[in-house]
């Protein structure tokens, strides 16, 4: 009778980056409806992200003021990473 060969478990790499989401929901359509993303590093946090329905904000880790991107600006900076060209 043939052995059986066992399964070895695939290592998953540990993971470097988390988020926490909140969502604040009025009324979509409504000011003040935003999606609010935490972003943390493997020991402190990076930033906080604030999906609006305008516009999109960043608040740096250790930053007291934000950063604000409307949409056509913020696509145009993903663009600009993702496909330089």
């Amino acid at each position: 009778m043939p052995k059986r060969r066992t399964r070895r478990k695939e290592r998953r790499p540990e993971r470097k980056h988390h988020a926490r989401a909140t969502l604040k929901v009025h009324e979509l359509t409504k000011a003040g409806s935003a999606l609010t993303l935490e972003i943390f590093g493997p020991e402190e946090k990076i930033g906080k992200l604030v999906i609006g329905r305008g516009s999109v904000y960043w608040y740096g880790a250790k930053r007291h003021s934000r950063k604000r991107f409307d949409w056509s600006r913020f696509a145009e900076l993903m663009d600009d990473l993702a496909y330089e060209d």
